[in-house]
């Protein structure tokens, strides 16, 4: 009786290794893709997208050093040379209502024009399990445990 529970269990494993490996989908006996190749097609503008490099001044959580005075060798090559740009970031905040994006429209008024966007998100529906009324409070107690 044990040896051919040991059988049937082995014969089970080796159906299921075929079949998770594609060996039975000609016969229609497949494991169903996990691409979603349609995910490709729905970008907007992938070719806008850029890298940044995080801002080394924003990462360390020690106080900054009071800069130095400048040395007196300085040239006049290094004077007129301009400072690095500070590097940009994209932030994104979370789900405002309509009376909260006001509020954001009107303080990110003072902004420069194109530095920020505010684009609406739909907010997926929720779901919860209602059970009914309870005839006592005993039964409410079990349900809530």
């Amino acid at each position: 009786m044990l040896r051919l529970v040991v059988i049937v269990l082995l014969l089970a494993n080796a159906g299921y290794f075929a079949w998770s490996q594609g060996h039975l989908r000609q016969w229609g006996y497949g494991p169903q893709e996990q691409a979603e190749p349609q995910r490709m097609n729905q970008q907007i503008r992938p070719e806008t997208l850029q890298i940044l490099r995080v801002n080394p001044g924003k990462v360390s959580a020690a106080p900054a050093a009071t800069p130095s005075p400048p040395a007196a060798t300085t040239t006049t090559a290094d004077a007129s040379t301009p400072a690095p740009a500070e590097a940009a970031e994209c932030l994104q905040a979370g789900v405002f209502d309509e009376r909260q994006a006001d509020a954001l429209r009107t303080a990110a008024a003072g902004l420069p024009q194109g530095s920020w966007v505010l684009e609406p998100t739909p907010v997926p529906g929720r779901w919860m399990v209602y059970m009914g009324r309870f005839d006592d409070m005993d039964t409410l107690d079990k349900k809530r445990a």
